[in-house]
């Protein structure tokens, strides 16, 4: 549900108010309006995926919501050494945060199924 909340709601921003939403989260750099509104609308779709993958409890999905931006922590950091713009510092914050909640609740499901399974 994190991982939904932060793409829509920094998505809606950057489609809505693409400056103010990139100073909020740290950027110093002019972007223009055009990118963050592209940026902002596949944020806003792949929450829309990410909440019918939910809705829907499609658990064999549920480990690509680790994985995939557990790998994108790495593209976020290696952004931040290129550009030193602190946003992708940011975004990799937040990423991050979802990613070791995301992987608790995969560990605390698969702990779950072993009990479940053995009794």
């Amino acid at each position: 549900m994190f991982v939904m909340s932060y793409l829509f709601l920094t998505g809606l921003g950057l489609l809505i108010a693409p400056g103010a939403t990139l100073e909020s989260m740290g950027s110093s750099v002019d972007y223009g309006s055009i990118m963050p509104r592209w940026v902002g609308m596949f944020s806003v779709a792949l929450a829309a995926v990410i909440g019918q993958v939910l809705r829907h409890k499609l658990t064999v999905l549920y480990p690509l919501g680790f994985f995939m931006p557990g790998a994108m922590l790495f593209g976020f950091l290696a952004l931040y050494f290129k550009s030193g713009d602190k946003l992708f510092l940011v975004v990799a914050a937040v990423v991050a945060v979802g990613v070791v909640a995301t992987g608790v609740s995969l560990w605390l499901d698969k702990k779950r199924s072993v009990l479940t399974d053995g009794q």
